[in-house]
């Protein structure tokens, strides 16, 4: 795997975790709250001491029971598959009789060094030292596997390295040098690909939760589970997007491909995405495959010449492909000055450049015209009757996310047309056709052919992968705006060549992800970029698990700086490192108070009522898991594996094992043998989605870093059914230290304000602040000699003006772009409505509005609708309303219209006040009469706009309005 290198280790942490009061009493407060500097490597066992914190087990350490009888399997698997020596030595063997085998490994780690199998749940391959014997145990249970060391050359992950936790974590397995996987016969061989970035920029929260972040996800997964899968990505690097990129920084379009390339894997490998192959478009193989697949098409007739007007630039000689003209959009109510050839960023409208009003070139900014040119063409009505059969049958079995189909249906039902499958560009791949041999493919057909070059950059055999439907299984991991390329263009270029093409099973799409006041924007560098991510010290695995609960899957989601404080500070501190803090931090405190940090015995398990009815539960919901991660349900999956750390959590408080410690010894073992288990099922289960929280579980239960697995050979679950089963007794844990840090108000709060413009404010900004720190420098003010100021006639009760008006700022109000997602008649008054809104926050909520003599139930059905969200809630006739529409009336209100953002608004973006630029308020203070102050200058104009005083209600799309009243008041 090539991203993700290196080890993790950790020290220099801080964090905390909650006890109740009867653990205090009774002296069982797991670590310590604030510093540990302790800094130790938990994973390189050849280094460490053999103290108590090494793991080493001595002579007076309990005996531990033994490990059952998987270890075989397991190590064949392990041996043939995972961790092999790279070219070893005649003399390596295999110990007939205990866990390793020894030789000289590639790296840096020595022959005397063991390799420890893994522990009884996990079948992987690891490092470590495990050190008990196996009964029956020999060389010929793995199919003489010393032979095979000594006759293949395998891969081998490079020996563990130093990496601060939040700056790329995972422990990583480089394999550059490796063996490629093939696919396997009676294996499930799954080929995963995600959407290829654009190298015009750094990629954004946005794309990496929308693509690679995703696939990654489901990548670990089939690892988790021993599929044979590889996960293909790489940078596209053709295309007017990398030209016009090019022209803005006075260099060739190679040396920014050579940049951004760079920037997005160093961001990826922040991010620990781990990629079997993360490659690039501008490859010999990309031209070769390219030009292969488009002479096959020419083969089979179905490519055909047509005429096309396009701009051309007499000064600069050349025609003009669509991101090398700007004008101003030609879309009612829009008229953006600055709209591109192919889409106007202000109201997202997609454009040909020949509708463009005022167009310019962007070279020379002289005015183009139109002029006739020839192109090719794929002839999509032609390959109508191959397609609408593969979508038919591969949408059904492949369970394609519902708006895959909708925006693969939509294209069908326009009808199929002929798509232009070249561009009148340089930087491309050659059309090898004599008659267009100065034109270059189209990059929405060369991209996605990207996957197969990227995958031959690979492995030399990667037909064995791309032209085996009938072995192989192709999931494609994409943003909306990708998917009928993936379901349409590129299907039919692979039927249309008559091959036998491994064709895309199952996609998964996302939707959007919206940043706290609207868009994510690359061109305008608006929102949480990955390397601004990387500098605010938030560990990753934090980031990945929150853009992971906030994946948008059915509809667009919204990131906010106060989401992602509630999501750490309640559900990864106070509930999963909450619960693992608490058994591990137990079972390690000195014996006579815990267990000496030796996993106990637990016999009786198995009858031991409350542990018999968790179990029961753990079983089903590691069910549930498998289901949902199956059908690429992500959110799901996390969902229900945090759902048994909230079962352990409750198991603990039920059991109250403080007290069993002391009066009841044999059901405290249970409790606790049990409690590990799941500290290490979790581990296993989260490992997808936060990798490097793993590697530091496994390590506080100095366990070896390895693929951890939650079935058995056959892919069998049973034994997650007995907890108590899954870590031996016997077995010394290591160092248990807290998770994760509280991310604290103040924080949030300086986040919000660093990350509020772009990515050029905020430089901008940051140089005029260290101006500002220069100057105070030189005044009392840093001497701590500052007087005090009495107050000024410019002061109202002690308060500047300023902070007078402050206080009553219309940015307080919380108003935000929804969608009535339902609407139904109040049950108990005829004049109201009660509707569900989407504001962006994942759930709906419910609101009340007397608005039933002025809208019909269908009018309002699936209406975009302006919603002040910051009130108190209210009951209305025995229902709670959680907002607020707003509409404006006449004078008399005698008529009622509601405030309309644009039809192109994001739901969940806020609505705001140009001008303006504070916080909202999380509740408006009913008592401080803020809505009712602000409330008397909201009106409409004579243009039908809807206004704050002078002031605009804006989106990123564009100002709100009404239908009909101007001049009303809006309420």
């Amino acid at each position: 795997m090539e991203i993700c290198e290196g080890a993790t280790c950790y020290g220099d942490f801080h964090g905390e975790f909650s006890v109740t009061e009867e653990e205090e009493e009774s002296g069982d407060v797991g670590g310590e709250e604030g510093e540990n500097d302790g800094g130790a490597c938990l994973f390189s066992r050849s280094e460490a001491s053999e103290d108590e914190d090494s793991g080493a087990h001595d002579s007076t350490q309990a005996e531990p029971e033994e490990i059952p009888q998987l270890i075989a399997p397991a190590l064949k698997r392990f041996l043939y598959e995972e961790i092999v020596l790279a070219a070893p030595p005649a003399s390596t063997t295999i110990n007939g009789s205990a866990t390793s085998f020894s030789g000289n490994y590639h790296g840096q780690r020595k022959s005397e060094e063991p390799l420890a199998l893994p522990p009884p749940l996990s079948l992987g391959s690891s490092f470590g030292s495990i050190t008990t014997p196996l009964p029956g145990f020999s060389p010929s249970s793995i199919d003489d596997g010393a032979a095979l060391l000594n006759s293949r050359r395998l891969p081998l992950w490079d020996p563990p390295s130093v990496r601060q936790r939040n700056g790329g974590t995972i422990f990583g397995f480089k394999m550059e040098d490796a063996t490629p996987k093939v696919p396997i016969e009676g294996r499930r061989n799954i080929l995963i690909t995600s959407a290829l970035p654009y190298v015009n920029n750094v990629p954004h929260l946005g794309n990496i939760i929308g693509c690679v972040l995703s696939a990654d996800v489901f990548a670990r997964y089939c690892r988790l589970r021993g599929y044979n899968a590889i996960y293909i990505c790489g940078t596209d690097e053709y295309g007017t997007a990398t030209e016009t990129k090019a022209m803005e920084e006075n260099c060739t379009p190679q040396q920014i491909c050579d940049k951004y390339h760079a920037i997005h894997r160093e961001v990826y490998k922040w991010f620990d995405i781990c990629f079997d192959k993360f490659g690039r478009t501008s490859t010999p193989e990309q031209t070769e495959i390219c030009q292969a697949i488009f002479n096959k098409l020419l083969e089979n007739n179905w490519l055909s010449e047509n005429t096309m007007q396009q701009l051309y630039c007499d000064t600069c000689q050349r025609f003009l492909a669509d991101r090398f003209v700007e004008g101003t959009c030609p879309t009612l109510d829009c008229n953006y000055d600055s709209a591109r050839g192919d889409q106007c960023e202000k109201c997202g409208k997609m454009l040909n450049p020949t509708e463009l009003k005022d167009p310019k070139c962007k070279v020379c900014q002289t005015t183009p015209r139109i002029r006739d040119t020839e192109h090719l063409f794929l002839e999509l009505p032609l390959l109508k009757d191959k397609l609408e059969q593969y979508i038919n049958e591969m949408s059904v079995a492949g369970s394609w996310s519902q708006n895959a189909i909708q925006a693969t249906n939509a294209w069908l039902k326009e009808g199929l047309k002929q798509r232009c499958i070249t561009r009148d560009l340089k930087w491309g791949v050659p059309v090898p056709h004599e008659k267009f041999k100065e034109k270059v493919f189209y990059v929405w057909f060369d991209a996605p052919i990207g996957y197969i070059s990227i995958t031959a950059c690979y492995t030399s055999d990667w037909s064995k992968w791309w032209k085996n439907p009938s072995n192989v299984e192709l999931y494609q991991f994409m943003g909306k705006d990708n998917v009928p390329f993936h379901t349409v263009m590129f299907p039919s270029s692979l039927l249309g060549t008559g091959e036998n093409w491994t064709l895309l099973k199952t996609i998964s799409v996302t939707e959007y992800l919206n940043y706290e006041a609207g868009k994510f924007s690359k061109s305008k560098g608006i929102g949480v970029f990955g390397n601004d991510a990387k500098d605010t010290n938030i560990p990753v695995e934090v980031w990945r698990y929150y853009l992971l609960t906030n994946r948008p899957e059915v509809s667009d989601t919204l990131f906010t700086w106060a989401d992602l404080q509630a999501k750490l500070n309640s559900e990864l501190l106070n509930n999963l490192g909450n619960f693992i803090n608490r058994v591990l931090s137990f079972i390690a405190k000195p014996e006579g108070q815990g267990y000496g940090s030796i996993i106990p015995d637990a016999p009786g398990a198995e009858s031991h009522p409350l542990t018999e009815k968790l179990a029961e539960r753990v079983s089903d919901f590691v069910g549930q898991y498998i289901e949902a991660m199956e059908k690429v349900k992500l959110k799901q999956g996390l969902k229900t594996a945090m759902a048994i750390s909230s079962e352990g959590n409750a198991y603990l408080q039920d059991s109250q094992f403080w007290k069993l410690f002391k009066e009841d010894p044999s059901s405290c073992n249970i409790v606790v043998r049990t409690s590990a288990g799941l500290v290490y099922l979790l581990a296993a289960l989260l490992e997808p989605f936060m990798p490097s929280f793993s590697v530091e579980v496994l390590g506080q239960l100095n366990l070896p870093i390895s693929h951890l697995s939650v079935c058995d050979e056959k892919g069998d679950i049973d034994r997650i059914r007995r907890p108590w089963e899954i870590l031996p007794s016997g077995h010394k844990i290591g160092k248990p230290e807290p998770l994760f840090k509280e991310l604290k108000d103040e924080e949030v709060e300086f986040y919000r304000e660093k990350f509020a413009g772009s990515q050029a404010d905020r430089i901008e900004k940051a140089d005029a602040a260290k101006k500002v720190a220069e100057q105070l420098k030189k005044t009392k003010i840093s001497d701590g000699d500052a007087k005090i100021q009495k107050p000024s006639k410019s002061t109202v009760n002690g308060k500047s003006k300023a902070a007078v008006e402050a206080e009553v700022s219309i940015s307080r109000l919380d108003v935000r772009v929804g969608l009535i997602t339902q609407v139904r008649k109040h049950p108990d008054a005829d004049s109201l409505y009660v509707e569900e809104i989407d504001v962006g926050e994942g759930t709906t909520r419910t609101v009340v509005s007397g608005l039933v003599k002025y809208y019909s139930l269908e009018e309002m059905q699936n209406r975009k609708v302006c919603v002040l969200c910051n009130l108190k809630p209210a009951t209305m006739r025995g229902v709670k309303s959680h907002a607020m529409v707003l509409a404006a009336s006449n004078e008399d209100h005698t008529k009622v219209e509601l405030v309309d953002p644009p039809k192109s608004a994001v739901v969940g973006e806020r609505v705001t006040f140009p001008g303006f630029d504070g916080e909202p308020d999380s509740v408006l203070n009913p008592k401080k009469k803020v809505w009712e102050t602000l409330q008397v200058d909201l009106h409409t104009d004579s243009e039908l706009v809807a206004r704050y005083k002078d002031i605009p209600l804006t989106t990123s799309a564009g100002v709100c309005k009404v239908a009909s009243i101007s001049g009303g008041t809006i309420r």
